[in-house]
C-alpha cells in the first residue's frame, strides 16, 4: 500500500504541494490527472523518494520511502522524460540494472523484449521517445517491483504499442497483486485500467473516488417541468450545473439518488432522462465545484 500524509513540497520558493494526502491499497490501480503545472510529477518523485517533502510523509508498506534503499528497490519507476546514460548500450544499461537492483531478471527483460523488439546494441541516445518509453517499462517491470509508479507512460506509443502495455499492466497486477500509481493526461487510458482517479489542481487533491463511485453519483439529466422549474434549482446541494434550451433543463448532479429523483417529481417533473456523461466531462464538473474527499470512496 502507498500512503501520502500531508505532503507539502517546496520548488523554487514556491509551494508546489500543499498538504496532499491519499491512500492506494494493494493489488489496485490508483490514476493521477491534473493539468500541466498541477503538481503531478513532483508528487511522484515524493513517492519514488527523488525528492524529501518539506511536511508529510510518503510510505511504501509500513516503511518511510526518501533516503530507503530496500523500500526503493521494491519499486518500479517510468518517468515522463527517461534519462539513461545516453553514451550506453541497452545490454550495458541491463547490466547497470543487474548492479543496482537483487531481484532484478535479465531472463524477465529478454521475454519482455520479444515484445517491446529493442536491440540490445542500440545506444539509449539513438531511440525515439516511445522506444525509451519501452525500455524503461521493460527494466522496472524486470525488477520484479511491488509497486510501479507510471508517468505519462503511453506517451510516444502507437494504439497498438498502448494496448501492449495495458495489457502488461493488467497482467502484472492480476498475477503478482502489483500496486500500480499512474499519472496521464489521457483520460480515456485511466477510465479503461484504473480503480481509483484522483484530480490534483494547483498542488492540491481536489476530487477522489473509485471510478463505479464517480458514474454511480456524478449524472446528467434532462429534465421538463410541467410548469415553471423551482426558482431556487441551481442552488441545490446536489446540483452542479444547470443549463436551459427550451423548456429542456440539463443538470449535472455529483450526488445522484431516488430521493433527488422525488424531490424533482415534487416540482411537477414530467420528463426525466440520463444523458451520457464522459469521464472526462466528469472531472471538470468535479474540480469546478472544487469537491473534495478526505479518503478514496468505494
Amino acid at each position: 500500500m502507498i500512503e501520502i500524509n500531508e505532503v507539502t513540497k517546496i520548488l523554487g520558493g514556491r509551494e508546489v504541494l500543499k498538504r496532499v494526502s491519499l491512500k492506494v491499497p494493494q493489488g489496485t490501480v490508483f490514476g493521477l490527472v491534473g493539468e500541466n503545472g498541477a503538481g503531478k510529477t513532483t508528487l511522484i518523485k515524493c513517492i519514488t523518494g527523488i525528492y524529501r517533502p518539506e511536511q508529510g510523509q510518503v510510505r511504501v508498506g509500513d516503511q518511510e520511502v526518501f533516503d530507503n534503499p530496500a523500500v526503493k528497490a521494491k519499486i518500479g519507476y517510468v518517468a515522463d522524460q527517461n534519462q539513461y546514460f545516453h553514451g550506453m548500450k541497452i545490454k550495458e544499461v541491463l547490466r547497470f540494472y543487474q548492479l543496482s537492483y537483487p531481484r532484478f531478471s535479465g531472463e524477465r527483460f529478454h521475454g519482455l523484449n520479444r515484445l517491446f523488439q529493442l536491440d540490445l546494441n542500440k545506444r539509449v541516445k539513438d531511440l525515439s521517445k516511445g522506444m525509451k518509453m519501452r525500455l524503461a517499462l521493460g527494466l522496472s517491470l524486470s525488477i520484479y517491483p511491488e509497486v510501479l509508479v507510471l508517468d505519462e507512460p503511453t506517451s510516444g506509443l502507437d494504439p497498438l504499442a498502448k494496448r501492449q502495455v495495458t495489457g502488461l499492466l493488467l497482467r502484472e497486477i492480476e498475477e503478482r497483486r502489483v500496486t500500480v500509481f499512474i499519472s496521464s493526461h489521457h483520460l480515456s487510458d485511466l477510465e479503461r485500467i484504473c480503480d481509483q482517479v484522483a484530480m490534483i489542481s494547483q498542488g492540491e487533491i481536489k476530487y477522489v473516488n473509485s471510478l463505479e463511485g464517480m458514474k454511480r453519483s456524478m449524472k446528467k439529466l434532462q429534465v421538463v417541468f410541467r410548469a415553471e422549474p423551482p426558482q431556487d434549482l441551481r442552488d441545490w446541494s446536489e446540483v452542479l450545473s444547470l443549463e436551459q434550451v427550451g423548456r429542456v433543463h440539463y443538470l449535472v448532479t455529483g450526488e445522484y439518488s431516488q430521493a433527488l429523483v422525488e424531490k424533482l417529481r415534487r416540482c411537477g417533473l414530467v420528463l426525466l432522462e440520463e444523458v451520457d456523461l464522459s469521464l472526462e466531462d466528469m472531472f471538470i464538473y468535479a474540480a469546478g465545484e472544487g469537491l473534495r474527499h478526505d479518503e478514496v470512496l468505494v
